[in-house]
This record gives C-alpha cells, structure tokens and sequence, in this order.
C-alpha cells in the first residue's frame, strides 16, 4: 500500500497535534502517523497522577486554541489531556494510530521522502511519500536510565519515572529516586507525602523556584534583559528558601532563565519538597557509587537499604533509528543541531517540531515556523 501527501507528521503528541493543527489552518494536506494507540500517550499513560502543567497555562496554548476561561492557572494532567481532545477535534486531526515508522530517507530523483510505516494491527508494510517530513516523535521517545554498577542485581523493585503512577503502593518502604528535575523533585514529594521513607540523589547544581517566581520571570523577560531578570529570581528564591547548599542543594552559577536558554535544563519548581528536605523527612545523597543485593553506596562510602529506586533521569530521542537522512538537522542524540530559535529546519523539507527542550510554548513556535516555510514553497514544489 503507498499513500503520498503533501507532509508527513511523525509522531502525535502536542508537537504533531500542533503542526497538523496549523497545517489545517492553510489546507495543507499531511498525514501524522503515530506508534502507540493513542495521541499523547506520554501524557495519558506515562505521567503521574499529581501532575500539574509546570507553567502558568498562558504559556503552554497550543497554536490557535485557548484554555476555557475558567480553567485553573495551573493546568492538571486530565485537564490537559482533555484540552488536547478537544484540540484534536476542532482541528479534526485524524492521525493513524499505531503505525510504526521503520525506516525514513529522502530520494534525491523524485525529490521527496519516502517512508516505509509498519501498521502493528496487521503488520501490513505502509509506504508513504512526501514532499516535506516533520519529526514530531518527541525528546520523550525512550526511557533513560544511567549504567549503574550492580543495578541489575538490585533485589529490590526498579522503575522509570515513566512507570511511576503514585506514592499510595509505596508506604513503609524505604524508596530512593534518583533525579533531581522536576519530575524528580516531584515525586519524592509525592513518595513522602504517601509515608515512603524517602530518599534522593541530587547530583547537579539545580534551581530551585516557586512557580510564581518563575511565571513572574516569564512576563519580566518579555520586557527586561535575561541577565537582569535572572538576578532578580535568584534573590527571590534565596529569600523564599535560603541557603539550601547546607541541605544538598546547590544553585548553578549561571542564572535560572539564561541555563534554559543555554541548556534546555528547566529549573525546579517546589511543590514542598525542600521543606520536607530541610525537616529531614526527604534524606539527600550524593551520586552511586555501586548497588550490592539491595544496599546502595553513595560517594563517601555511605550505604542505605533500599526496597524501591525510582529512576526520574529523563528520556531520550529515537529520531535516529529510523531517520536516514536527517545529519542536516540531528546530532548523534537525535536532537537538533542548531541552538534554538534555529533549530527546526533541516535540508530538503525535513523540519523538527518539540525536540528543542523549550515546552509547549516552544512546540508552538516550531508548529508555527514549519507551517509558514511549508506554505512559501509549497505551491511552487507541487
């Protein structure tokens, strides 16, 4: 079976809902194709059920559709999920589900894409063609966790922050996260809060903010240098939390703001972890040394029983196992090669949507770039 299009989306999370969202707008046609069985499945299936959006919702729209007005400042998860539906049927997106893109390489003589899909329903080989291709597979592709001497030996439990649903089966366990973003410094919360005797390895320097100060930050930039506007949030948060390097945590040289822009590393928003940190509730160590049965070592030689680690140590880009011509804009991590903001445009129609460590806001500034370069070349290439 061959299906040719116009564009051919891979991946149906925000960045590809986004991207068909905006291609709808100016009658494109393109086909988003999408492994799992569902849109989102990060969000749906992958995320704990205390999470909020990070972000203040003004800046986590997605191109062309506002929250209601009455949704709360700070999105939950099932109230994102429910606002992506609703975006899916305004635009009515109809990506095909649980089709696998096995190998993507541009023909040089017919000046196209050409894709070979694997529907996983009947394993029926799909082969699409395209002008233009838009990786949208996400930074979240693949679960990450570090080589760790003797964790596969651990006798306890071990799980992905991916896996991770609630603190409620871990109460009375002694668990360990290791991870220090947000994901981690959330769910340590959420293990305490539940009655784990928590732990966390914090083995980079790290902000941490509230989420006012950081949404204050976001408006302030609009207007002020970044340099400015970041002394201003470390001052803030040296006054909300005090000196927390006595605790283990220590705040990075470079200031919140412009570490993100360098980086892609988000700073920490406090959901009342560091006031369990500071009374000892949450117990703070340093990197692994090496796992025995189920004793962890940290540097220095300390040891701890474990019955659970939870690894929040992020993810990793898969773009590259299947894109074959993709060296104009991916490094060897399947990350662009370009620092944002030029980072989503590769040679011959092939762009990246979401892969820039920039959030939601970001995901709509690439839909929107991709879209409006698709448009200025597409009617003289058809």
């Amino acid at each position: 079976m061959e299906v040719h299009t116009g564009v051919l989306i891979v991946g149906a999370g925000p960045a590809g809902l986004a991207t068909a969202a905006c291609l709808n707008q100016i009658n494109i046609p393109y086909v988003t194709v999408e492994r799992e069985d569902c849109s989102a499945s990060l969000w749906r299936n992958r995320a704990y059920d205390r999470l909020k959006l990070h972000l203040a919702k003004e800046f986590c729209e997605l191109p062309h559709m506002s929250y209601p007005v009455d949704a709360p400042t700070y999105i939950p998860k099932d109230q994102f999920v429910k606002y992506l539906e609703n975006y899916i049927e305004c635009f009515d997106i109809r990506p095909k589900f649980q089709t696998a893109i096995e190998s993507c390489s541009y023909d040089e003589g017919r000046k196209c894409w050409f894709s070979l899909a694997r529907d996983m329903t009947t394993s029926m080989v799909v082969r699409y063609t395209a002008r233009f291709l838009v990786v949208a597979s996400g930074e979240n592709s693949a679960e990450y966790i570090p080589i760790i001497r003797g964790l596969h030996g651990f006798a306890g439990e071990v799980i992905h922050s991916s896996r991770y649903k609630s603190g409620a089966s871990y109460s009375g366990k002694n668990v360990l996260t290791v991870g220090c973003g947000n994901s981690g410094m959330e769910i340590a919360y959420d293990l305490a809060s539940h009655g784990a005797n928590t732990s966390i390895v914090i083995h980079n320097p790290v902000h941490v903010v509230t989420k006012e100060i950081i949404r204050l930050g976001m408006i302030l930039v609009q207007h002020k240098p970044m340099d400015v506007v970041d002394d201003l949030l470390v001052r803030l948060s040296n006054f909300v939390f005090g000196d927390l390097s006595r605790h283990g945590i220590v705040r990075p040289k470079v200031g919140p703001l412009l570490l993100k822009e360098k980086t892609g590393r988000s700073p920490v928003i406090d959901v009342g972890t560091v006031t369990l940190i500071k009374n000892g509730t949450i117990k703070v160590h340093g990197d692994i040394s090496k796992i025995k049965d189920n004793i962890v070592e940290f540097e220095g030689r300390k040891e701890s029983a474990f019955d659970a680690i939870v690894f929040a140590t992020g993810y990793k880009s898969m773009a590259n196992s299947w894109l074959k011509n993709g060296e104009s804009m991916l490094n060897d991590d399947g990350l662009p090669k370009q620092k944002f903001p030029n980072h989503w445009k590769g040679a011959n129609g092939l762009y990246c949507a979401g892969l820039a460590k920039r959030g939601l806001a970001g995901i709509a500034m690439d839909a929107k770039n991709i879209t409006n370069d698709i448009l200025s070349s597409y009617h003289t290439q058809i």
